[in-house]
């Protein structure tokens, strides 16, 4: 509640100041619903990461725009930043992020460079929470403007999760995973998150075949 009090009052602000009232900002502020947000794809990670909409910005290291060819077909969608990125700051990291990077390389036979993977939370959680729905709205429009930009042939949720923050579906993931889904101009392809993999490891054969029918389509 009090993210969404916050988001109010920045949007008042914003409306001040576009009638010519003037105030100082002690930091950096972006509104990504008062504003529009840049057409330039290196702009809008520089405001993505110097974005304070809501509490994450207290407790992350840092706010990860994302990593890759920002003209790739194929975008990867995690749900949001894990222990291991947010400290590390590489996107491969732990052991989900090397089995990830594997799955890249030996199934779709491409490079880390040659794909897009960001978050539909750009920040890290705090503690093991889950992010809240006023923190996930928060950085819908950086997604949505990540799309727009980078205009990808397949996006590739890891799991659940990063499936409903893209769609807004919450139809059970066994039910949309592996399916082709109309998204716009793009093709939502769901499979399964490398960490859930990690942990059941009998479906790693069916990972692969999802994995497969991707790249057929790329």
């Amino acid at each position: 509640m009090r993210s969404f009090q916050n988001l109010l009052v920045l949007q008042n602000l914003y409306r001040l100041r576009a009638l010519g009232c003037t105030y100082s900002d002690p930091i950096l502020i972006n509104l990504p619903s008062a504003d529009p947000l840049p057409s330039q794809y290196d702009q809008l990670c520089s405001l993505i990461g110097n974005c304070h909409l809501c509490d994450l910005s207290k407790s992350r290291t840092q706010s990860m725009s994302g990593y890759g060819d920002p003209n790739a077909d194929l975008m990867i969608l995690d749900a949001f930043v894990s222990t291991a990125v947010d400290e590390s700051k590489q996107y491969y990291a732990g052991h989900s992020g090397s089995t990830l990077k594997k799955m890249i390389e030996n199934v779709l036979m491409l490079d880390t460079r040659q794909v897009f993977i960001t978050h539909g939370v750009k920040c890290k959680p705090l503690g093991t929470q889950l992010p809240s729905e006023s923190e996930i709205q928060s950085c819908q429009s950086y997604l949505f403007k990540q799309l727009e930009l980078i205009k990808p042939k397949i996006i590739m949720p890891l799991g659940g999760e990063a499936y409903e923050i893209l769609t807004g579906d919450t139809t059970p993931f066994e039910q949309v995973r592996g399916r082709e889904i109309p998204f716009g101009q793009i093709t939502v392809i769901p499979i399964y998150h490398p960490a859930f993999l990690l942990r059941n490891p009998s479906l790693k054969k069916v990972a692969m075949q999802d994995l497969q029918k991707i790249r057929e389509l790329l």
